[in-house]
């Protein structure tokens, strides 16, 4: 069966970015080329995003969709009409995950911070995590981690080193 895979990186302090939206201090990091990113995209044919995630993508992409040859589906709370390349999904979760878990294909990859990944964290729906660690403290910003009334049981399968960042990469015990 297909995983569903979180793939992401923060800062020491556990932020995805600034409370302006700004990666800009993750680019200032020195890495070892794309610090795995090729490797781990090749493993994904479906991608799954928050609408916050993809607006902030579409306007940094100057409305140039990135990921034309994945499966998206983008959650979002409001109606949306579907694009080209986007499917918008407003429904159950946990409905919608495990049956595509179900189809064939490669791991899908969940996208985004912790508006999206609370529920699939609460659901049980991610079965691994590779977070790339930056060498940052940024104080304040976007947490990888919402609070919330979900625990999460990891066990480490290995981590890797791209110059100053470090992925850990984890499998959630179920």
């Amino acid at each position: 069966m297909r995983k569903v895979v979180l793939f992401i990186a923060q800062s020491l302090d556990g932020y995805i970015a600034t409370k302006e939206d700004s990666l800009d201090w993750l680019f200032s990091v020195e890495g070892e080329g794309d610090n795995g990113y090729a490797e781990f995209f090749s493993t994904v044919d479906t991608i799954l995003m928050g609408k916050r995630t993809y607006d902030w993508v579409m306007q940094q992409e100057n409305g140039a969709f990135p990921y034309p040859d994945k499966q998206c589906y983008v959650f979002s709370n409001a109606q949306n009409e579907d694009t080209e390349y986007v499917r918008f999904i407003n429904g159950d979760i946990r409905h919608f995950i495990t049956d595509l878990k179900k189809e064939e294909g490669k791991d899908i990859w969940v996208v985004g911070g912790g508006n999206l990944l609370q529920p699939f964290f609460k659901e049980g729906l991610v079965d691994e995590m590779k977070v790339t660690v930056a060498p940052k403290v940024i104080g304040d910003g976007i947490p990888l981690f919402k609070k919330g009334d979900y625990q999460l049981d990891l066990s480490l399968i290995g981590s890797k080193t791209f110059n100053q960042f470090v992925e850990l990469h984890y499998t959630v015990v179920k």
